[in-house]
């Protein structure tokens, strides 16, 4: 018998084993090494909601509204924005506004006994002397009644003897209207200026709220310290006369907004509540807001509403 015949068979089992094994461990490698690719399936997109707009579920008591963005120059929100309403004392922004602009602020006002016959009661005193200045915070501030009809007063008496030699109209209210054209105010004119109703149908004065927002804007640009004493509750005043006076600001807000720059208020029969404030949203943010036509209460509440959204508005 050939044994050499054995050792041969059993090479060639053992081999054919080693590659069997080799196989095995390459197919399992393979596996290892490259993952399965998986089936395609729907990209589903993160979902992005649009940022709800802060004035979309206000309701307001006035009958016109208006809040205008200062730095980007655009309006926030407008409702009615042009519609002509009885202004009522948001006049005396004008009446203060022109006094200024007309005759220098030391200029001395004497209240005479037909300011003193104005509706309503600040405290003044016949022939009582201010400085314009002095008196026009303390018109601003206390609404008062006396302090607007004795600035116009002086002031007519002023303009009656320039207007001879120049363009300025010869009287108060009438340069009062100039001024509201020049400035774009299409929807105003004035009658007195105070804004006290002149009848039971007529008001003193008839403007929009747009326009009380363009006509506050040029005042704070040109005459930043006009408003300055709408920026307190309490403000004291003492007149060239030796009086002193403490005024109550007619704003209840003051205190409740940021960065107060600018306020006056508005109230008849007619005219309902009136409000237009200015104030800082943000770090050089002014934003302006105004109201007609709403309630003695609400023009508060009113414009605090719009107040808040505007700086919610802002900041998205």
């Amino acid at each position: 018998m050939n044994t050499d015949l054995k050792p041969k068979k059993n090479y060639l089992s053992l081999a054919l084993l080693l590659l069997m094994l080799f196989v095995l461990l390459m197919s399992v490698r393979q596996s290892i090494l490259i993952p399965k690719i998986p089936e395609k399936s729907a990209v589903v997109e993160p979902h992005v909601s649009e940022a709800t707009d802060p004035f979309a579920l206000i309701s307001l008591e006035a009958k016109s509204a208006y809040v205008y963005d200062v730095k980007n120059n655009l309006a926030l929100y407008a409702m009615n924005e042009e519609a002509q309403l009885p202004l009522a004392s948001l006049t005396k922004v004008m009446t203060t506004l022109l006094a200024r602009e007309l005759v220098p602020k030391e200029t001395t006002i004497t209240i005479s006994k037909d300011a003193i016959k104005q509706e309503g009661d600040s405290g003044l005193f016949e022939n009582e002397k201010w400085r314009l200045s002095d008196i026009s915070d303390l018109t601003l501030i206390a609404s008062s009644n006396d302090g607007a009809h004795a600035i116009a007063g002086v002031i007519n008496a002023f303009l009656n003897e320039k207007s001879a030699t120049t363009d300025i109209p010869a009287d108060f209210i009438d340069a009062m209207n100039k001024k509201a054209t020049s400035l774009g105010m299409a929807q105003t004119f004035f009658l007195n200026e105070s804004g006290l109703d002149t009848t039971q149908s007529l008001g003193g004065a008839y403007g929009s709220a747009k326009d009380m927002a363009l006509l506050v804007l040029y005042s704070i640009k040109k005459y930043p310290d006009l408003f300055e004493a709408t920026q307190y509750r309490k403000r004291s005043f003492e007149s060239l006369s030796d009086f002193k006076h403490i005024e109550k600001n007619t704003n209840e807000l003051v205190g409740a907004l940021p960065e107060l720059l600018a306020s006056k208020t508005g109230f008849t029969d007619l005219a309902g509540g009136n409000l237009v404030i200015a104030f800082e949203a943000g770090p050089m943010r002014p934003i302006i807001v105004s109201v007609l036509g709403s309630t003695v209460d609400g023009r508060f509440d009113d414009v605090e509403k719009l107040a808040w959204a505007s700086i919610e508005k802002i900041a998205q």
